[in-house]
């Protein structure tokens, strides 16, 4: 088996079994193409059923000389899961990274911002131009129902369900999810439809997009970052602040004044719990706050 066709097999196994969003399988298929430029270098001919363990070892240790320990750690786990792909359809019969160990790292967490914070960062927003109320509305419908950059940009006026409540999500791996909407959100959300989107010149194709730019086309991930980078600058506050920034303060939040963390996952969209709890940081003051109102020997 040659390494074209063991790494399109893998990569149609992550699509259609597994249901990885684009940039996931993206990020799996470098990993392995790092490891092919590898053996190019040492002239080494190794196919996947051939490759030895010391090699994948050697490749490791020359890696950990370039990345860092959490790049070193993604690259050793998609290798696991591409020869556990193997493995799984009977090509190898064991697993040559099985025994690699990836580096330990901490779990680094985001900055939270406080609803002063938020409130200071849309303060920010020049309101007087046409894009204002749309950035208003971007930053409190990221707050507002903790959504990731990618699900904002392909929200379309067919997912706003104000009546009932909820908006429709489509989430990693094409997952529909629906997120409670409040009041607020929903009320910029119609101000920008209303008194902005209805004036732009909508392209074909993006009749149903949400928030689209001045020339009537979606928004791009980059210029979501952009907008809230500018707003961060004028606004003083001295975090690393991202669109992401905004989800994980929507969701430490709503922990803090007493959310179940289960709830918070489904409005997360995150498949394991475990996920959820490492967006969460709670200090040992809410901790005990929780004993004092829950438990019986309180």
């Amino acid at each position: 088996m040659k390494w074209k066709h063991a790494i399109q097999d893998f990569e149609n196994y992550l699509r259609i079994e597994r249901g990885l969003s684009d940039n996931s399988i993206i990020n799996y298929i470098l990993d392995i193409q790092r490891l092919l430029k590898y053996l190019e270098h040492q002239d080494n001919s190794s196919t996947p059923l051939s490759i030895k363990k010391e090699t994948l070892q050697q490749f490791v240790f020359e890696t950990a000389k370039l990345v860092n320990p959490r790049s070193q750690s993604r690259i050793i786990s998609g290798l696991k899961s591409f020869f556990n792909y193997l493995v799984f359809e009977e090509y190898r019969e064991s697993n040559p990274m099985e025994l690699i160990e990836a580096p330990k790292i901490g779990r680094k967490l985001p900055d939270t911002l406080s609803v002063d914070e938020i409130d200071t960062i849309i303060s920010q927003i020049d309101l007087g131009k046409p894009e204002g109320e749309r950035n208003r509305a971007i930053i409190e419908t990221l707050y507002g129902c903790g959504l990731r950059v990618s699900e904002l940009i392909t929200l379309r006026l067919s997912d706003l369900f104000f009546k009932e409540g909820f908006i429709s999500i489509t989430g990693k791996g094409d997952k529909q999810r629906f997120v409670p909407i409040g009041e607020t959100t929903q009320k910029y959300i119609n101000i920008y439809i209303n008194d902005i989107r209805c004036h732009l010149d909508i392209k074909d194709g993006h009749e149903d997009t949400l928030f689209l730019n001045r020339r009537g086309r979606q928004l791009t991930r980059a210029m979501i970052f952009t907008i809230i980078k500018k707003l961060v600058e004028k606004s003083g506050i001295r975090k690393q602040i991202s669109p992401h920034t905004f989800r994980h303060s929507f969701a430490t939040h709503l922990l803090e004044n007493g959310a179940d963390l289960r709830a918070i996952q489904l409005m997360l969209g995150h498949e394991s719990i475990t996920t959820t709890e490492i967006y969460m940081h709670i200090d040992r003051s809410h901790l005990t706050e929780v004993i004092h109102s829950f438990h019986p020997r309180k």
